[in-house]
């Protein structure tokens, strides 16, 4: 996979080395040319020293070869440029953006060509839920512009969804459960898979069936 990585600070640069390690091609991409000059000595991958908000540069950095751009500068107007340019002028299949200030997360959907955003507090403020919330359905992550999540539920005594199968819980259509953790234990989820107390079910649901799915797993 190619990935394209705008902004060399330390998330940018963290990112890179693990896509790298995974066997991706990667493109690092820096405004500030020093600090190209000098990742580009340390780094076993392309690094442009160019400004990411400038479609000529992104030209000849190569952005139209990509499959995935990733915009993480310190910056979420720059993001927000660098994401635009990606998915209109450059076709890329996949845009991925780093939200900085909260405030600014309405901005950072499909209308400004973002297909994931990503926003530490709220990914920090859903795993603190995720870990001490028993009974009650978490966001963990949303997709397509926030029309599709991925939720989490820690069975409680009460849930109606206690002792009964997968295939038992008519699920709707838009909504699937995708993974349960077990004590510690990764179940793949079947039909004959029984739920039980303290499994944590993770399902991925779309638009109203969120608060279907909830209805099946939460205690009311």
């Amino acid at each position: 996979m190619r990935v394209a990585i705008a902004g060399a600070g330390n998330v940018g640069t963290a990112i890179a080395k693990d896509l790298r390690g995974n066997g991706h091609d990667v493109l690092l991409i820096e405004k500030d040319r020093e600090l190209a000059d000098r990742l580009r000595a340390q780094l076993d991958m392309r690094v442009v020293g160019a400004d990411a908000c400038e479609v000529n540069s992104l030209v000849m950095a190569g952005m139209g070869d990509v499959d995935v751009a990733v915009a993480v500068t310190g910056d979420d107007e720059d993001n927000l440029v660098i994401s635009l340019l990606s998915k209109q002028e450059f076709a890329v299949p996949r845009v991925v953006a780093r939200i900085n200030n909260p405030d600014n997360q309405w901005l950072f959907n499909q209308s400004w060509g973002v297909d994931i955003p990503v926003s530490t507090p709220q990914l920090i403020t859903a795993l603190v839920e995720e870990a001490v919330s028993v009974g009650s359905m978490v966001r963990l992550l949303q997709f397509g512009g926030g029309m599709a999540n991925l939720v989490e539920v820690t069975l409680s005594e009460g849930s109606p969804a206690k002792g009964k199968a997968l295939s038992d819980l008519a699920l709707p259509r838009d909504a699937t459960v995708v993974a349960i953790m077990r004590n510690d234990r990764l179940v793949v989820p079947r039909g004959d898979t029984v739920l039980d107390v303290g499994d944590e079910v993770l399902a991925l649901v779309i638009g109203d069936a969120e608060a279907q799915v909830r209805s099946l797993l939460v205690e009311r």
